[in-house]
């Protein structure tokens, strides 16, 4: 019934216009503890300010206790269904999208949909995954629902723990990675997205590998071997040559879609990799500093939740109004870069 109700009511007083995607409101939640860099750098018996001065961060923040995937999500949704003035009954979709789900089976969005009071509601909810690009994934996805008429609000969420995987005798891996969750509501009110693409190149898949959690190495056959397979390794260096050396074609390609460049767009949301990632990449590309979102100083490199939580800060300190065009862009362990143009 209610995409039926969908359907009808976007088409009134033009029934050959297809709905299309809006954000009607953001929401973000970070943990109770933060972690100074200073503190990091105690940790590590590094003198003060190395952190800060090796990786452009200053703090970061560490999920403990009752603080779950799904509970810093759920509180980021609340936020984005407030902000957005709409009840978690009239949701029809809940998307997750996080870098590392709360668990393997079953997925994050059911345990949200759960804590959101409609565990006998029957509105769809699962996750997409494509590790730090899952929410732009997941956009995609949601606006493909959207344009289809099969769903009208649709929430997204990602929450990630990154504190739990992090292997400290890395440190230069370890140090830069932050928890939070952040949360979009998104309804059929808008034009939709303008472009969106993903690409994927397989040469840099051992990159970035967290090889626990699947069928590969399981605990049951060889315990210390799924104990080392649940620690996050990545080769930074071997991620960058991958990503530098297909970006500048992938952007032109997406500028291409939607026959926009460079200079139309308001408001820029990158994937937050790491500061000197942040720094190298606009300059290689070309992009004006001054409309980059950048949280990667404040909050550390938070996997998949990075996007929509630079979106969710954008927006509430008004540097992303309405009608501006905004570019969430990234990349991701695969290596994968997608992005995508909307207006807000």
């Amino acid at each position: 019934m209610r995409v039926s109700m969908a359907i009808v009511e976007n088409g009134a007083g033009n029934p050959g216009l297809k709905p299309g995607l809006k954000i009607a409101g953001t929401g973000a939640y970070l943990p109770e503890k933060c972690v100074l860099s200073t503190e990091i750098d105690a940790m590590l018996d590094w003198p003060s300010g190395t952190v800060e001065n090796r990786f452009g961060l200053n703090a970061r923040y560490v999920a403990q206790g009752a603080e779950t995937s799904s509970f810093m999500a759920e509180q980021a949704a609340l936020q984005a269904l407030d902000a957005a003035g709409i009840a978690p009954q009239e949701l029809d979709l809940i998307l997750g999208a996080c870098g590392v789900m709360e668990q393997v089976i079953p997925s994050t969005a059911t345990l949200v949909q759960h804590r959101l009071g409609l565990g006998k509601s029957g509105i769809a909810a699962y996750d997409v995954n494509a590790t730090c690009l899952s929410f732009i994934q997941a956009l995609d996805l949601a606006a493909m629902k959207i344009q289809l008429g099969l769903a009208r609000n649709v929430l997204i969420f990602s929450a990630d723990i990154a504190s739990v995987g992090l292997d400290w005798n890395e440190p230069d891996v370890a140090a830069i990675f932050g928890d939070g969750a952040a949360a979009v509501v998104l309804t059929a009110d808008g034009e939709g997205l303008l472009a969106s693409r993903f690409e994927t190149y397989s040469e840099g898949r051992d990159a970035c590998v967290l090889a626990g959690g699947g069928t590969r190495i399981s605990a049951a056959v060889d315990p210390v071997a799924a104990a080392d397979a649940s620690y996050f390794r990545m080769n930074g260096q071997a991620a960058f040559r991958v990503t530098a050396r297909y970006l500048p074609r992938f952007l032109k390609r997406l500028f291409a879609q939607g026959a926009l460049n460079i200079a139309d767009i308001d408001c820029i949301i990158p994937h937050q990799a790491s500061g000197p990632s942040l720094t190298h990449g606009l300059a290689r590309i070309g992009l004006h500093p001054d409309k980059v979102i950048q949280t990667f100083s404040r909050f550390g490199n938070q996997i998949a939740t990075s996007i929509p939580m630079a979106l969710h800060m954008a927006v509430t300190e008004q540097r992303l109004k309405r009608n501006d065009l905004v570019l969430l862009a990234g990349t991701s362990a695969g290596i994968s870069i997608g992005g995508t143009i909307l207006r807000y």
